[in-house]
């Protein structure tokens, strides 16, 4: 798939000519800290002859170093009270562009953080954004027309204790792809069945247990609310819906459950409630969060962390136009039993999740220490609040349990901030069917971006129609959940057609297996 391949390298003479490393690329806040003579004196040399050494992205003639290559690439600002990892990040990102660009197949990675507890991964976070930064999409790789990608980057450490445990990143990395791949690539090549098949190709041999269900029949009974969004897409054998379900269960005892739906949303027009002047440019895209959670069982799969369990349904659907299509006002019954007005057919995203979650929610209530996700480009109103950030919202069991900061703690230390945001009553209010026809409505008729708590009340309906409504705080069998919206995160760059980040695959990783 074109992942990038991370190497533990310790021995400082991999820094020199012969070693098999041809660059060697340095992000530091601060050149004088630099503990390797040989590279703190070409600086110093370099800074008298070229003022932008240490302070932009420069590459000296290094004689007798890796490929006689040095890269300097400087951390801006890392003092400063706001800022977060991701300076280290950007600078790793154009230091191993510049490699790449000045031919380098096998670069050093030196990474000189501060102390500074929010520093504590800057070496892992720079090697990631490397990875970022060299993916390519899938469409051009297959039509041959990409880079020839990197044959390994080594990751420099000082000492053996310093090494930056490149096992873990390349499986993270590993993950990261392929939910790029998943993410990125256009509604054709990755129509629904054509992204389960690229699923449970990435993940074969894996050790997870895979199935995907695919009989419309098996499919309008079990997942209702997710077939009406694809019922126009029936009539297309390369467009009909597909549901993916992956388990993982580790080694020993296992003391926590992970439950994820992913929306696989792999082109969305907006069904009826049709997207108009130019609205449906890069809905290609609205499968980030399926792809996310594909991601994140790929890296689970090959680091095999003992102790947890993790299952995944995930989601693929078209919302396509025509005779077919489901409209607003229709009733359906949900998996759980609840019968949802459709109140535009646009907001399609919580309709396939709630069958998901759902599902999920019968496992969980047999499962040990559950805890459920949601994961979705869901509303263009998570963009208008916090912009390229993830949003967290969290039911009432999760929030006693402060499961979202502790989730944003530890992404926030990867890379990847998260912002919590409250579920509140008026929320609830929010899906009342007017007419008491139905239990309850799925949305407004106005876009989220212009809608007051776009992004909270489409939680309450996800807890609702779900029945995860029968598992709170004083139930006899408490289930905590929370929704992350990444509309914002999903992708990097150009509104339309920019790099997808894999957000938020690294945080919830590090959060899962951290104790």
């Amino acid at each position: 798939m074109g992942s990038v391949k991370f190497v533990d390298v310790v021995e400082q003479d991999a820094i020199f000519e012969g070693s098999g490393w041809d660059a060697l690329v340095v992000v530091t806040p601060d050149l004088s800290s630099v503990k390797l003579d040989e590279v703190s004196l070409l600086a110093n040399h370099g800074q008298k002859v070229d003022k932008r050494v240490g302070q932009s992205v420069t590459l000296l003639f290094a004689p007798g170093l890796a490929g006689g290559r040095l890269i300097i690439a400087p951390v801006k600002k890392a003092d400063d009270d706001y800022q977060d990892v991701r300076v280290f990040a950007d600078a790793a990102r154009e230091g191993i562009k510049l490699a790449k660009e000045a031919g380098a197949k096998r670069p050093l990675l030196l990474v000189n953080a501060s102390t500074e507890q929010r520093y504590q991964h800057a070496a892992q976070v720079a090697a990631l954004a490397c990875g970022q930064e060299l993916w390519q999409a899938l469409e051009l790789r297959e039509a041959g027309g990409g880079d020839e990608p990197l044959e390994a980057i080594g990751l420099l450490a000082d000492t053996k204790e310093g090494a930056t445990c490149a096992n873990t990143l390349t499986a993270i990395e590993s993950g990261r792809t392929l939910a790029r791949d998943l993410c990125g690539t256009e509604p054709e090549r990755m129509s629904a069945p054509a992204f389960a098949d690229y699923c449970v190709a990435a993940l074969a041999n894996s050790g997870l247990t895979m199935s995907v269900v695919e009989d419309r029949d098996i499919l309008e009974r079990d997942y209702p609310l997710l077939s009406a969004v694809g019922r126009s897409s029936f009539a297309v054998l390369r467009h009909q819906p597909r549901v993916v379900k992956l388990e993982y269960v580790g080694e020993g005892e296992i003391e926590h459950t992970y439950l994820f739906a992913g929306k696989g949303v792999v082109y969305d027009t907006g069904g009826a409630d049709l997207k108009i002047a130019g609205g449906m440019a890069g809905m290609s895209r609205d499968k980030g969060g399926a792809a996310a959670v594909a991601g994140l069982m790929k890296t689970i799969s090959m680091l095999k962390p003992k102790g947890i369990r993790v299952v995944a349904e995930l989601g693929l659907v078209r919302n396509s136009i025509g005779s077919e299509a489901f409209v607003t006002d229709e009733i359906i019954t949900s998996h759980a039993g609840k019968r949802v007005r459709i109140g535009n057919t646009d907001a399609e995203g919580r309709l396939v999740l709630a069958d998901l979650l759902s599902h999920l929610r019968l496992k969980a209530v047999a499962a040990v220490n559950p805890q459920m996700f949601s994961v979705a480009t869901l509303t263009g109103h998570v963009v208008r609040c916090f912009g390229g950030y993830t949003a967290a919202v969290e039911n009432s069991v999760a929030k006693q349990a402060n499961l979202a900061y502790n989730m944003q703690e530890q992404a926030s230390l990867w890379g990847e901030p998260i912002e919590v945001t409250q579920l509140r009553r008026d929320d609830f209010s929010k899906i009342v069917d007017p007419s008491a026809a139905a239990d309850m409505l799925s949305s407004n008729n106005a876009p989220s971006s212009v809608t007051a708590r776009g992004h909270q009340y489409p939680a309450a309906f996800l807890i609702e129609a779900s029945g995860l409504s029968g598992h709170g705080l004083n139930d006899h069998k408490p289930i905590a959940y929370t929704h992350l919206d990444i509309a914002g995160s999903a992708t990097e760059g150009h509104p339309q057609y920019g790099t997808p980040t894999a957000t938020p695959l690294v945080g919830l990783f590090s959060y899962m297996t951290t104790r």
